[in-house]
């Protein structure tokens, strides 16, 4: 969870420098080998090593090893004192703990008769801001337990009545002081000054379907992907007109109409679903429904090449993992595993349930969470190769069973009408985690179309 390395202050070691550390982790290397000896009759596709795989250490690490303190306690105090003493901490492990000795407890968030969660994104500790099908831009107060609306911002034509299919996507530029998100009409994107959340840009102009996901650049740029297989890049310089009344108090900015820098059609591609940025690669990555992942020079918005996937049914969400050396894809029954610099499929992890659908997924370190269609939350760990075992029951893997939510029309009126003979679940459209990991928001609502219905959750 956290290293110290300690400085003696009388004599030449430290306190934590003793023989029987080394003849532990001697020990625990020796099993780690003759465990994956036990499993090498079924190799796998993607293997992960870590130092202590070294066939033989060097003076220096175990020197290291001797010197340094995994306690947290000693990692608080020297942070405390300020000491100049190098120190590191795992900002991971306690999503890891919580999840693996089943500390997540649900609380239900209910969100009366809104029709399905798309997207949603924590604006802090306290906020968190979602969009849904109904076109409803809403901010959860996790403290007070409250629901405000943010309204839409409309454009200049009144024609968006046909052009409302709910707000897919919404991202928090890297500065955190700018959010886009769809706006009233689902073809154009709406940009909000944060943390007031003030209207101030209306993009428009460049797509004429609904727009289903939107990525960040840097604090100026961003690029927005639709149905019609159109991506546009837009710059948003922050610079709005203020207004004051007779008192000196602001009056609310005037929002600004903005046209596309750039428009590209994305060959290939049949309905862009999904947009994630390689900073480290200076590349760009998009997701197509069609089966197929195409990827950009972000320096000449030019497309570079695309790669058909192993797997092409419902390919509908993609994450990139923390270090950028990994895309993980979701598929009908599969979560694909892409090396960034090739997007050859390295891994192909099935979903514990058949058939299930996965529908958003993200990275904690070394941990995919999974978001399913059928009200199930998953978690891979890589760097074992395998689902998330519990501490408690280390037969049964991690799993996040979620509340019913709300549906419309009822379970009894679907069941006699033959919509369904199984009972209903939620489908996981999206979740994010909070700063520290150590919270976790699910949303979204029914799979089939032709129902309405949401679900809302803040596990803690």
């Amino acid at each position: 969870m956290a290293q110290t390395r300690r400085v003696p202050v009388f004599g030449s070691r430290p306190p934590c420098a003793y023989q029987s550390r080394l003849d532990e982790r001697s020990l625990q290397i020796r099993m780690t080998r003759m465990e994956r000896n036990r499993k090498s009759d079924k190799p796998e596709d993607f293997v992960c090593y870590e130092d202590s795989d070294e066939e033989e250490e060097s003076t220096m690490s175990l020197c290291t090893m001797l010197n340094s303190s995994y306690n947290f306690v000693d990692y608080i105090r020297n942070r405390e004192y300020g000491m100049r003493e190098y120190r590191s901490i795992n900002q991971n492990h306690g999503t890891r703990h919580i999840l693996t000795h089943d500390l997540f407890k649900e609380q239900s968030i209910p969100l009366k008769t809104m029709n399905k969660v798309f997207c949603s994104q924590w604006l802090s500790s306290k906020q968190i801001v979602f969009g849904t099908k109904c076109n409803k831009l809403m901010v959860y107060n996790v403290k007070s337990h409250e629901l405000d609306q943010i309204p839409s911002i409309k454009g200049r034509i009144d024609e968006a009545a046909d052009q409302q299919s709910g707000i897919h996507s919404l991202k928090i530029n890297p500065s955190r002081t700018l959010l886009a998100t769809g706006a009233y009409n689902s073809n154009e994107i709406a940009v909000y000054r944060l943390p007031t959340l003030d209207p101030i840009v209306l993009a428009e102009g460049a797509h004429k379907d609904w727009i289903f996901d939107i990525e960040w650049l840097d604090d100026e740029f961003f690029v927005s992907g639709s149905r019609d297989t159109k991506l546009a890049l837009w710059q948003v310089q922050d610079k709005y007109q203020e207004k004051y009344d007779s008192d000196g108090d602001l009056i609310q900015p005037i929002t600004q109409f903005l046209n596309p820098a750039v428009i590209r059609s994305c060959k290939t591609a049949q309905k862009v679903r999904a947009i994630t940025f390689n900073k480290n690669l200076k590349e760009m990555v998009t997701l197509s429904l069609n089966g197929y992942v195409h990827v950009w020079d972000v320096e000449r918005f030019r497309q570079k090449f695309s790669r058909r996937l192993s797997s092409c049914q419902d390919n509908v969400c993609m994450a990139m993992k923390n270090d950028s050396s990994l895309y993980a894809v979701g598929c009908r029954s599969y979560t694909l595993l892409l090396d960034s610099r090739t997007l050859h499929t390295i891994k192909k992890i099935p979903a514990r349930y058949s058939g299930c659908g996965i529908r958003s997924l993200s990275f904690q370190d070394n941990v995919i969470t999974i978001g399913t269609g059928v009200g199930v939350i998953m978690f891979y760990d890589i760097r074992a190769g395998k689902y998330l075992e519990s501490s408690i029951n280390s037969s049964r893997a991690v799993v996040l069973k979620t509340s019913r939510g709300y549906v419309y029309p009822d379970e009894d009126f679907m069941v006699d009408q033959g919509f369904q003979q199984v009972k209903y679940t939620p489908a996981i459209y999206t979740h994010c985690y909070d700063y520290s990991g150590t919270r976790l928001f699910s949303a979204g609502g029914p799979l089939p179309a032709n129902l309405c219905g949401n679900y809302a959750g803040l596990w803690q």
